[in-house]
């Protein structure tokens, strides 16, 4: 149930304003969702991942920072 209620207190709204064109407030429905990351993480948890996995990739990113 938290893990509920977590989702629902990061999800966007964006109200259209008064003299608003439809396309205006699409792109700041699109920068706020961009900007809290809800499309990345949604993306991340489309598939189950192994912890093995993570760990995987997490220290790969990690080894690739470190390169650069």
């Amino acid at each position: 149930m938290l893990h509920y209620l977590e989702e629902v207190k990061s999800m966007s709204k964006t109200v259209v304003r008064k003299n608003e064109s439809l396309d205006d407030a699409l792109r700041r429905f699109k920068r706020s969702v961009t900007k809290a990351g809800t499309l990345q993480e949604s993306r991340k948890r489309e598939f189950y991942e192994k912890p093995s996995v993570k760990r995987k990739r997490k220290s790969e990113a990690a080894r690739k920072r470190k390169k650069f």
